[in-house]
Formats: C-alpha cells, sequence, structure tokens
C-alpha cells in the first residue's frame, strides 16, 4: 500500500540522518583530538621514506619498528617499513623498485652479489647510511649429527633460494669444503621437516636468541652443531658463540656453541640530490643519529647495542647527509674504550685458538693493547 511505501521511505532517512549526525561527531572528536590532519592526502605522505626489510625470522623487522617509532613525529616524518621476500630480492628493489627509499641488507650477499657479478655496477647502485648489527649463523641438526662434516651429503634446510641464510650456508659449507644437499623451505617448514627426519639439519641466520629456536625442552634429539672456526671461516665472518643464557634448552651451561656471525647494512637508493625522497631520507638520517641513543634504551631491540655509527664499509659510498652528520658530531660517534678493548681480546683469543696455541694472558693481552692504541694514536697524528 502506499502509505507503507512512505512509511518504509521516512524510516531509511531517518536512519541515512542518524549516520550522518554519528559520523560528524566522530569526525569532530577527531579532530579535537588533532588527528584530522592525519587523513589528508598532503599530510599522509608529508616526509615519507620506505624502508624494506628482511623476513620475521631475523631481527630487521624490529629494528624497522624500532627506527618508525623513533623517526615518526605524525606530521612532517614517517619511516613506512616493508617486509622484502629474500635478501637478493632486496637489492633488486632498492635498485630499481619504485619508491623503496632504504633496505636492511646482510654484507656477504653483497660479497656473493660483487664475486659472481649479479649486479653490474653494484658500487654505483646505491649508498649507504651506517652499518648495523650482526646476525648469529645457526646450524641445528639430530642427536646423529655430531661435528658440520657429519652433513656431507646429507639434506640440510638452508631457506628460499636468494635468502639470507642460503647465502650464508653456500658460503660457510664451500668455505669449510663440506657438500651437502641444500633443501629451499623457509625456517619454519625447515624444523618442522627437522622433527620429523625428513632433513639432517637446518640453517639460519638470525640474531641471538631467535624466536623461532626459542621454547625447546631439554631434550638430546635437537642441538646445535659447532662451526669450525678456521682460517678461512675467519677471514670471511665474525666469529661468536651460542650460549645457554641464548637458547636453555640447546645449549648446556658453560659448553657454549662456537659460530660465526654476517653482519648488515642500512643502505639507500641512488636517489636524485635535491629531490623529495632525498629530503625525506636526509632527515630521516638527522633525526636517527642525533636521538641514537634513545633506541639504546630497555624496550628496543638489543642489538642497537653492537652498533657504532661511525663504522664504515669498504667499497660503498656512505650517503652524503649522513657523512656529513658524522664530520659535524665526530667526537659523539667514537667507541667507548673498554668496548674496544674487549673486542681487541676477543680477536686475540680466536686467533690463538685458530693457530692451535694457548691463550695468552690477560697481562699479555693488556700489553699487546697498550702497544695498539699507541699505534693508533701514531695513525691518528
Amino acid at each position: 500500500m502506499p502509505h507503507l511505501d512512505i512509511m518504509r521511505s521516512a524510516r531509511v532517512a531517518r536512519r541515512c540522518l542518524d549516520f550522518l549526525v554519528v559520523g560528524a561527531v566522530i569526525l569532530a572528536s577527531l579532530a579535537r583530538a588533532g588527528f584530522a590532519a592525519d587523513f589528508r592526502p598532503d599530510t599522509i605522505n608529508k616526509g615519507v621514506v620506505e624502508l624494506e626489510t628482511g623476513s620475521s625470522a631475523g631481527v630487521s623487522v624490529r629494528i624497522a619498528e624500532d627506527l618508525a617509532a623513533l623517526v615518526d613525529d605524525g606530521t612532517t616524518r614517517r619511516v613506512v617499513p616493508i617486509v622484502g621476500r629474500t635478501a637478493l630480492q632486496n637489492l633488486w628493489d632498492l635498485a630499481l623498485l619504485r619508491g623503496v627509499d632504504m633496505a636492511i641488507i646482510q654484507t656477504d650477499v653483497l660479497d656473493t652479489v660483487r664475486e659472481q657479478r649479479l649486479m653490474p655496477g653494484l658500487e654505483s647502485s646505491f649508498t649507504y647510511i651506517t652499518k648495523l648489527y650482526l646476525e648469529e649463523f645457526h646450524l641445528l641438526a639430530g642427536p646423529d649429527i655430531k661435528t658440520a662434516a657429519d652433513l656431507a651429503h646429507r639434506r640440510v634446510n638452508v631457506g628460499l633460494r636468494g635468502s639470507g641464510s642460503q647465502i650464508t650456508a653456500q658460503r660457510l659449507f664451500a668455505l669449510l669444503k663440506i657438500p651437502v644437499e641444500p633443501v629451499y623451505e623457509r625456517p619454519e617448514v625447515g624444523i618442522d621437516k627437522l622433527r620429523h627426519g625428513d632433513v639432517a639439519a637446518v640453517a639460519m641466520v638470525a640474531g641471538k636468541p631467535a624466536s623461532l629456536m626459542q621454547g625447546f625442552g631439554q631434550t638430546a634429539s635437537l642441538h646445535f652443531v659447532p662451526i669450525p672456526l678456521d682460517a678461512g671461516v675467519i677471514g670471511a665472518y665474525v666469529p661468536t658463540k651460542l650460549n645457554a643464557d641464548d637458547y636453555p634448552g640447546l645449549v648446556a651451561k658453560d659448553q657454549p656453541v662456537d659460530t660465526v656471525a654476517v653482519g648488515s647494512l642500512l643502505a639507500v637508493a641512488k636517489l636524485t640530490p635535491g629531490s623529495e625522497r632525498y629530503k625525506n631520507v636526509s632527515n630521516f638520517v638527522d633525526v636517527f643519529f642525533t636521538e641514537f641513543r634513545a633506541l639504546l634504551e630497555p624496550g628496543n631491540q638489543s642489538k642497537w647495542k653492537e652498533i657504532n655509527l661511525a663504522a664504515e664499509y669498504p667499497g660503498l659510498t656512505r650517503f652524503p647527509p649522513a657523512q656529513q652528520w658524522l664530520d659535524r658530531n665526530s667526537s659523539g660517534t667514537k667507541q667507548n674504550p673498554q668496548d674496544v678493548k674487549k673486542l681487541f681480546s676477543r680477536f686475540l683469543d680466536t686467533r690463538q685458538q685458530v693457530r692451535g696455541v694457548p691463550v695468552i694472558t690477560d697481562q699479555q693481552k693488556q700489553e699487546l693493547f697498550d702497544q695498539f692504541q699507541r699505534w693508533q694514536a701514531g695513525q691518528a697524528r
């Protein structure tokens, strides 16, 4: 009947009016809270830099989150993290993909690209802001694998093709002259295959303690395999250890496991000086470097404590605004002398281990460190 149609139309009209009123109230509330500007296209795109990371198995995603929290001021600066697929793909994206301003890159991936000439003109394709943290190589195996040599001709999950884990595992096994049968699955899939006996080991590069390898109970079924620290391995990687504090279910007390760590780099695309993207990254650098100490506070990724902003990466040019900041603030980027002494002591211990001779005494270390400091002072003069 006609009057029913009129009533229905009236109800629909009232609902639409109610919706508009509620919407207006919400928008007004947002405006009073200071959020209205966030929804304007000219504001939301202002100062944005896109940062491509590795997979969530490593620490780069958390590093990017910390940077985003540090830099974002709500109006003029913002970091947008992008989770990449593989380390090699990240390199291609940084060089060619529109919009990617920065990427976190494993240093041995750069070495591999150079050696295999996968990217002609690599050194001129991008610059870098700073060297970042170290990530440790984990080799997890079953009870029948006691040494890395036991993996000869066995199936080892090394991660996706082109991933940082795959490239590091390939380089390490080649240095150790251990031929393995690589399996290209994600680490979480590899661990499941290891539990079921489908692979003999899982190789993964991740900052310790890696979440994927935590939570294992005290059991003899899985354990970390030590990496032989011979001269070739130490020449390519940084020697380090996995200990019970990192992995109480996989490493016995007072029996740390030898392994190596690989460096990482915060790289920048080849941006045109004076362009908007160049200015955005320059502003990012200024905040990142100036407020760096805030990243060392509790609540941020612990790997920030390993970073020396002034550390150089041979073969690549530093992003000019980053170099200019360091030049202006050189006194604030020097390493703590005690940290230098610890690194020097670790180097001496590793050298003695490779040579197969006893570790030198603390007094001898101090004498050598004093000589090193005198030499360093002479170089500075």
